[in-house]
């Protein structure tokens, strides 16, 4: 798909970019996002981490999507500028909206790479990278990062970062508001234990009017985005967006403007199942979709039913769709057992 055929809807407006759904390894895969968009028109979408050396060397397809995924961001993971202004350079061919450079993930195996949260460090480095890309494609080039790392965690030092990476035309960036410590905690605990300072990243747009700043991390529901949104130009949400899904229904109505039917659950579902009918039919596994919605009836009456027979069934040999209309009926007589 060349970026000629997209329609201008499809393009990244600043409504969309008021929510985005953030990029997670292992969640945000092209199935999820096709779920994901059913309930959102406007949400900003992101792949998952891909780094250069799978795009330019690895034997599968890692830019694939659907084209219903639209506006959709790939985010790269690299620090060679030649090498990631080829990256952007094809993610533009294949009508992505948007290149991310993830300057935020903390893990060991991010680091040895030279790419991630370390890259925070080498804030130069990042504005050749970033230099390099906007010089091969017309799409946004954008950063995704911390508010620090390790002992370098002072607002100044986070203000030099944004000042460098800006001076070659950056004018985007989603900030996870708490630093990253590069030894010591694990990714997971590097999202939980690092103490959250939204105030640093109210300042920072405070300081930077002229940027579009979106703040991620720890936010659990519409009302805290909407909170969020009186300081800054956007929100990401992950985890949240990803284990409770159904909280993407209400992002176009209550934060985008619009005024819209609300999509059901059950309507959801059944617009799903042509997808997962189509991807069985070319050799995938129920499992590879139903992971993914495990969780949209999370909180209600019946949900530990769906999940449960969704987690049993879905990964056998030859599941089909009846294992989703099985365990949405059995998740319906549970509620209705529940509400005698």
């Amino acid at each position: 798909m060349s970026v000629s055929e997209l329609s201008q809807s499809q393009k990244i407006t600043a409504t969309n970019r008021r929510f985005s759904v953030a990029p997670m390894l292992d969640w945000t895969d092209r199935h999820y996002r096709y779920f994901a968009r059913l309930m959102s028109s406007e949400a900003l979408l992101y792949t998952e981490m891909v780094t250069t050396g799978a795009i330019l060397h690895g034997k599968g397809d890692y830019l694939a999507y659907n084209s219903e995924e639209h506006p959709l961001a790939l985010q790269l993971g690299g620090s060679n500028p030649a090498d990631l202004a080829a990256c952007a350079k094809k993610a533009q061919e294949y009508g992505y909206d948007e290149v991310n450079l993830n300057v935020g993930c903390p893990s060991d195996r991010v680091q040895n790479g030279m790419f991630g949260a370390c890259l925070m460090g080498e804030a130069a480095l990042v504005a050749n990278c970033v230099d390099a890309m906007r010089q091969v494609v017309d799409i946004p080039v954008t950063v995704k990062t911390r508010i620090g790392i390790d002992d370098q965690d002072s607002y100044e030092f986070l203000t030099q970062f944004i000042d460098t990476v800006k001076g070659v035309g950056c004018d985007t960036f989603i900030v996870h508001a708490r630093k990253a410590w590069l030894q010591g905690l694990s990714p997971k605990e590097n999202r939980e234990i690092p103490p959250l300072d939204y105030p640093r990243v109210y300042q920072l747009k405070q300081d930077y009017p002229d940027l579009h700043i979106s703040i991620n991390g720890g936010v659990t529901s519409i009302e805290q985005a909407q909170a969020h949104l009186l300081h800054l130009d956007g929100v990401m949400v992950g985890r949240e967006a990803y284990q409770n899904p159904y909280i993407l229904s209400r992002v176009d109505n209550e934060l985008c403007g619009h005024s819209l039917p609300l999509m059901s659950r059950e309507e959801v579902i059944g617009k799903m199942i042509p997808y997962i009918e189509r991807h069985l039919a070319d050799g995938g596994r129920l499992n590879h979709i139903t992971r993914h919605i495990i969780g949209l009836y999370q909180g209600l009456p019946g949900s530990r039913a769906w999940r449960r027979h969704l987690s049993e069934n879905a990964h056998k040999p030859g599941a089909t769709v009846q294992v989703v209309l099985d365990a949405l009926e059995k998740m319906q007589q549970q509620a209705a057992l529940q509400a005698v």
